[in-house]
C-alpha cells in the first residue's frame, strides 16, 4: 500500500448540530473518536484540518496534528486542498478525507480507499459504498445514493432514490454512498481549483465536482458495515450509545 496521510476537516459552523465536533461521548469530544479511528488505520500521519481554536485546542490534548485553515472554504475537499498546498505535497501524495463526524469509522475503510486508488491508476479519488435495501434510506435526501459503472467507476451520486425502479421495492444494485475519500494530490488540486459544477450545486454533494471535471472515481462495496455518521441530535445519542455498549462489553 502507498504510503498516505489522513486529514480531518472539522468546523464548528455545522447547519443540523452546531459544534459537533466537541460534542461529548462518552466524555471526550468527538474529534478525538475520529482521531483515535484514523490512527488505527495504516496512516502514516493524521491531520485536522479546522478554523475553530476550540478544536485545535482539543485536538492538542490529545497530541493530535493540526492544521489552522481558512474560515470561508466551502467544502471539506477544499480545506484539505489548503492543507496539501501549505505542506507542498507532491501530485502523487494520496491524502484521505476522513469527515469530523464519523466517530465510529472502521479502520479498515481507510486503508480499503486507499488500496482502491493503488489498484487504479487512471482514478483520481476513491470512495465505498453500502448495499442499501430499506426503502425509506432509499427514499431518503439525507443518504446519498451512487451508481456504478462494470468496470467498478462511480457514474453519478444523488440524493434522490438512483437507480430508479418502475417495481415496487429497492431495486439489488441501489446503494448507499460512504462519505470517505481517497485522493491523489492532483486532483485534489483541481478539485479546489475549479468552481462548483451545476450539478453539484443542485444536489449538494461535492463528490460530482469530481465527476463534472472528467475525473474518475473508483468505488466498491465496503469491506465493513461502517456505523451511520452524526449529523443530527438523534445519530449522536446512537453514537454515544453504541460507545457505552462497547465499554460494557470491554
Amino acid at each position: 500500500m502507498s504510503p498516505f496521510i489522513v486529514v480531518i476537516p472539522a468546523r464548528m459552523a455545522s447547519q443540523r448540530l452546531p459544534g459537533k465536533p466537541l460534542a461529548d461521548i462518552g466524555g471526550r469530544p468527538m474529534i478525538a473518536w475520529v482521531v483515535e479511528q484514523a490512527r488505527r488505520s495504516s496512516a502514516e500521519r493524521v491531520i485536522v484540518a479546522t478554523d475553530s481554536d476550540d478544536i485545535a485546542e482539543a485536538c492538542r490534548r490529545i497530541g493530535a496534528d493540526v492544521a489552522m485553515t481558512a474560515s470561508d472554504h466551502a467544502s471539506g475537499t477544499d480545506r484539505i486542498a489548503e492543507v496539501a498546498a501549505s505542506a507542498g505535497w507532491s501530485d502523487e501524495q494520496i491524502v484521505v478525507n476522513v469527515q469530523g463526524d464519523e466517530p465510529l469509522l472502521p479502520p479498515a475503510l481507510i486503508d480499503q480507499a486507499v488500496g482502491l486508488l493503488d489498484a487504479d491508476s487512471a482514478a483520481g479519488m476513491a470512495t465505498l459504498m453500502t448495499p442499501l435495501a430499506d426503502p425509506s434510506e432509499y427514499d431518503d435526501p439525507n443518504i446519498a445514493k451512487v451508481v456504478t459503472d462494470q468496470h467498478g467507476g462511480a457514474l453519478y451520486f444523488s440524493r434522490a432514490p438512483i437507480p430508479a425502479t418502475r417495481e415496487r421495492g429497492v431495486p439489488p444494485s441501489a446503494r448507499r454512498h460512504i462519505g470517505l475519500y481517497a485522493y491523489r494530490t492532483a486532483c485534489l488540486k483541481l478539485l479546489a481549483a475549479s468552481p462548483v459544477a451545476p450539478i453539484e450545486t443542485h444536489e449538494r454533494l461535492e463528490q460530482l465536482r469530481a465527476l463534472w471535471l472528467g475525473q474518475r472515481i473508483a468505488i466498491a462495496d465496503a469491506v465493513e458495515l461502517p456505523p451511520r455518521g452524526v449529523d443530527t441530535e438523534a445519530d449522536l445519542e446512537m453514537a454515544r450509545a453504541a460507545v457505552r455498549a462497547r465499554s460494557e462489553e470491554s
